[in-house]
């Protein structure tokens, strides 16, 4: 990352529920990992959930990665968007279907931005168990969400949690990729 940039602190969710979800999630945690002028600070122990929509389909893999990046919103989306289609996901009408894997930009520094394709903060994640419980595991819990006034830890509090459940496996995530939070981006 060069020093005439700044650096900016996203959060990303991803998820999975095809073609190995959680081979998926954790080849999606290098990627993130490597992507120009970006770092992966930390990432969320593996949920398993239940899937939102339709039930006739496998239940989910989801985590919540740290990342400092040098990317503005608009160049971390495309990016995104271009390691979930290398991972198969075809974007169509509907919503909430199966997908081999789902990255969200959650949070961006504490910036709101409000476009056609790009809201953040992310607009559901406030009524989400599977974006709330992996992003408490690694940011504060008194951390505030841009445009809400509550914690994320009262959101939590307040969000129902069935169907979701940390996954035995979880934990082996992190060493997927260079954890070095404490280095200099």
């Amino acid at each position: 990352m060069g020093a005439e940039e700044a650096a900016h602190l996203a959060y990303v969710a991803l998820g999975a529920n095809l073609a190995g979800p959680e081979e998926q999630v954790r080849r999606a945690l290098v990627e993130l990992d490597q992507l120009p002028g970006s770092r992966l600070l930390r990432a969320s122990p593996l949920y398993l959930t239940k899937p939102l929509g339709a039930a006739d389909q496998p239940d989910y893999v989801n985590a919540v990665v740290r990342l400092k990046t040098r990317l503005s919103p608009r160049d971390l989306l495309l990016a995104l968007q271009a390691i979930e289609q290398a991972h198969g996901r075809v974007r169509e009408e509907g919503r909430w279907g199966p997908r081999p894997l789902d990255l969200d930009l959650l949070l961006y520094d504490r910036d709101c931005i409000e476009e056609p394709d790009l809201r953040v903060p992310h607009s559901e994640m406030s009524r989400r168990a599977f974006v709330l419980a992996p992003l408490a595991d690694i940011a504060p819990g008194d951390f505030i969400i841009p445009g809400q006034d509550r914690c994320l830890a009262d959101l939590l509090a307040a969000c129902p949690r069935d169907g979701i459940q940390r996954l035995a496996s979880a934990r082996a995530c992190e060493g997927a990729f260079s954890l070095a939070e404490s280095q200099p981006a």
